[in-house]
């Protein structure tokens, strides 16, 4: 007689979150032939000299394990980039770990400082991975609204989800999905939060090169959290080779931490992936060494295609807000008159042939985004033509 247990084979944790939505989109637009606006990937060519040094390191045979918390060339280089463009001086042996992509960086960081019961402040929207990462490492997640159309956060809503239990706050800047660039006073403020309730900022910075200019005009200006009086010792900043170098399936991403934290992650990240893909990291580390000029040509770049979509989008009768950073618009869909997010993407994936991301992805509660859609313009100028072609029929 054969006995059916009454326990489940699936955890808890893993029936609160779903399969990624953004991988989702991409399948769909390759299954319908659609202009893929969904994933945040180039599809255009890394840069040569990157790619050339990625194949020498293959052909000179590094292709063995690296050391577990990243190979020395590419700590170091990463230190001296660190040194001219942020002005930090972090020890590379000590303040580095090396991941296998920023989604690896920032599980590995939580699983290494938060404990279960404790809460990691989020705001949203937010990338999608940030929800699931904190319940996988036994966290509460507490949502911050940031509101349209600065896509600011309200001080007091901020001040009151800080509580006893809040172990770390999550902030992307530039920010995925809405592009907003957090200004140096709403960087301090959160700062101050973290300092008077002991907590540690976990911050995102992969779309750090890639700025635009606030609503007045003026240039938008990253400022990372670690630059802040008393926030080095209490700030995790991770990034990766992914955007800035166009290189999103490498997997090759870092964080940088103080020793004790580092040291956490560290052994939570040994015991995840080992390490990330060696020969990639020493094509890392000459990419990290490429002159600032690099950087001022990529925001040029970046520049000219949201020059060229923008208006087409708003043509087409989406309701946008000019990103500040990072290469996505997030429009409001409540013109088209479609019952929400999720049967206006099918439809446009399947009848239209242009692949976005429904807005509720990046909610906790979906309904919050049933008149929002993402898109992302890190395209070639003909994909981003045919996208702006095909949307136009919409208008």
């Amino acid at each position: 007689m054969t006995t059916v247990s009454r326990r489940s084979s699936v955890s808890e944790k893993a029936s609160r979150f779903t399969e990624s939505v953004i991988r989702e989109m991409t399948r769909q637009a390759m299954k319908y032939g659609a202009v893929n606006l969904a994933q945040g990937f180039p599809d255009f060519g890394a840069p040569e000299p990157i790619k050339r040094a990625a194949m020498d390191a293959i052909a000179a045979d590094v292709n063995q394990y690296a050391i577990t918390w990243g190979a020395r060339d590419f700590r170091e280089a990463l230190a001296k980039k660190t040194a001219w463009h942020l002005g930090l001086e972090i020890d590379p042996e000590r303040e580095v770990t090396v991941t296998c992509g920023s989604t690896e960086a920032m599980i590995a960081t939580l699983m290494a400082t938060v404990d279960p019961g404790e809460e990691v402040v989020i705001f949203e929207p937010f990338y999608e991975n940030y929800a699931p990462d904190a319940i996988l490492s036994g966290a509460k997640p507490v949502y911050v609204k940031l509101h349209p159309p600065t896509w600011s956060f309200d001080p007091d809503e901020l001040r009151a989800a800080f509580t006893e239990r809040t172990k770390a706050i999550i902030l992307c800047n530039p920010n995925n999905p809405v592009g907003k660039v957090f200004t140096r006073d709403e960087m301090q403020f959160i700062a101050d939060l973290c300092i008077e309730h002991d907590a540690l900022c976990i911050t995102d910075e992969i779309y750090e090169h890639i700025l635009y200019a606030h609503a007045d005009g003026t240039p938008a200006r990253h400022v990372c959290m670690a630059q802040l009086e008393g926030m080095r010792e209490r700030t995790v900043v991770i990034n990766s080779m992914s955007k800035t170098y166009s290189v999103t399936g490498w997997r090759v991403g870092y964080c940088i931490a103080p020793p004790h934290i580092t040291a956490a992650i560290r052994k939570v990240h040994d015991f995840l992936t080992v390490g990330a893909a060696a020969p990639l990291q020493a094509a890392g580390a000459f990419a990290l060494s490429l002159p600032p000029e690099y950087y001022d040509h990529l925001r040029t770049d970046y520049q000219a295609r949201l020059d060229l979509f923008l208006p087409a989008v708003e043509k087409a009768g989406f309701g946008v807000t000019r990103p500040e950073g990072a290469y996505y618009v997030m429009t409001d869909i409540s013109r088209f008159g479609f019952a929400n997010d999720v049967e206006f993407a099918m439809h446009l994936v399947r009848e239209v042939g242009v692949s976005c991301v429904p807005g509720s992805s990046f909610y906790h509660r979906p309904e919050d985004g049933a008149q929002q859609v993402r898109f992302c313009f890190c395209k070639k100028d003909e994909t981003l033509l045919a996208a702006v072609e095909r949307l136009a029929k919409l208008s």
